[in-house]
């Protein structure tokens, strides 16, 4: 699939503003962002809810901007799952057959494959109200699966579900999606659920994508400050550049890779795990002052007070009862770690 230039204005607000994107098949690409940055708008658009000022769909090399909803093979799975309550499982997942047309032997057979396929062969006849909220969801992706769709679009689908079925949904999702060979489009407030669902995560912002890349790319080297904040949890280190390296305002020296000028004040981007407390006094280590340490599973987060007032939020594994470290406390950058540098006047 790939959307060119799109664009979407209500009145005079902007919703899309030439949003570009290219999705290949059997790729799971997640839309991220705060609330109002334009993923449900790009999805809607993509389905044929809302129409766009400018710019175009195509979807295996085909325009499909003048083609209704339900011509355009996308299949859908909202939030609210959007059952019918009046029809039994079997009828909702059979839906988008027969309104294509579709009747007799060859229905009954691609509900019951489905069905199965979901994990609800048993639960045919039940009707939505007989049925949990993650059974319901496994119903929506059913009958979104039933029209045999060339793009899969998920509209917050586990919004609704709590903790440990919101995980058995996204393993369901990418065990589906590797099984089938599915291509589809992700809308998710969840950053753990885009990281762990997508191939590649798009982190939108005002209507427009930030970043686009894999996971990993997302988290280990953001591209602009926005990115950097959004995704995950990031420590701010004021700093000046150097040619180099950069000097830390809390007081070290740091051998880093940039392309910032010399003087140039800024400030690193560093996350929790790529910090550790030393007991040496190093060039590249700087004094802290422990302020807070909590136990979180099987890992400690502590925060840690910088001698020029920075408070530093780092996680480190957690073996039995935790202590604060006795004597001089130093903070560094764990081996190997390569934190993002971004200029003091970039916008965040």
């Amino acid at each position: 699939m790939d959307v060119d230039a799109l664009t979407v204005r209500y009145g005079g607000f902007t919703a899309l503003d030439a949003v570009s994107l290219t999705v290949a098949g059997g790729e799971v690409v997640a839309l991220l962002g705060p609330s109002g940055c334009g993923k449900t708008t790009l999805l809607r658009t993509v389905a044929g809810f809302i129409r766009q000022a400018s710019g175009s769909v195509r979807i295996d090399g085909a325009g499909i901007d003048d083609l209704p909803a339900n011509r355009r093979r996308v299949g859908i799975v909202f939030q609210n799952y959007a059952l019918f309550p009046h029809m039994s499982v079997a009828d909702n997942v059979a839906y988008g057959l027969h309104a294509r047309g579709e009747k007799g032997a060859h229905v009954n057979a691609r509900v019951a494959e489905l069905l199965e396929m979901v994990q609800l062969g048993a639960l045919a006849k039940r009707r939505p109200a007989q049925l949990s909220g993650g059974q319901q969801q496994r119903v929506a992706l059913a009958r979104a699966l039933a029209i045999e769709p060339s793009i899969l679009l998920l509209d917050e689908p586990f919004a609704a579900l709590d903790r440990s079925l919101r995980l058995d949904m996204q393993i369901e999702i990418k065990r589906l999606q590797r099984q089938l060979g599915l291509t589809a489009i992700l809308v998710t407030h969840d950053q753990d659920e885009a990281m762990s669902v997508a191939d590649r995560i798009a982190v939108m912002k005002r209507g427009r994508i930030e970043q686009l890349g894999t996971p990993v790319e997302v988290y280990d080297h953001p591209a602009t400050p926005f990115v950097a904040g959004f995704i995950g949890t990031t420590n701010r280190l004021p700093c000046l550049a150097e040619a180099g390296g950069v000097a830390l305002a809390a007081g070290a020296r740091l051998a880093l890779a940039h392309d910032q000028a010399p003087g140039s004040a800024g400030w690193l981007s560093v996350r929790p795990e790529q910090l550790m407390l030393t007991s040496e006094a190093t060039p590249d280590a700087w004094a802290v002052t422990p302020a807070l340490a909590v136990p979180l599973g099987a890992l400690t987060v502590r925060e840690v007070r910088c001698a020029d007032g920075t408070l530093l939020r780092l996680t480190e594994p957690r073996r039995g009862a935790i202590r604060d470290p006795a004597g001089p406390i130093f903070c560094r950058l764990v081996p190997g770690a390569q934190p993002s540098l971004f200029s003091a006047n970039e916008e965040e």
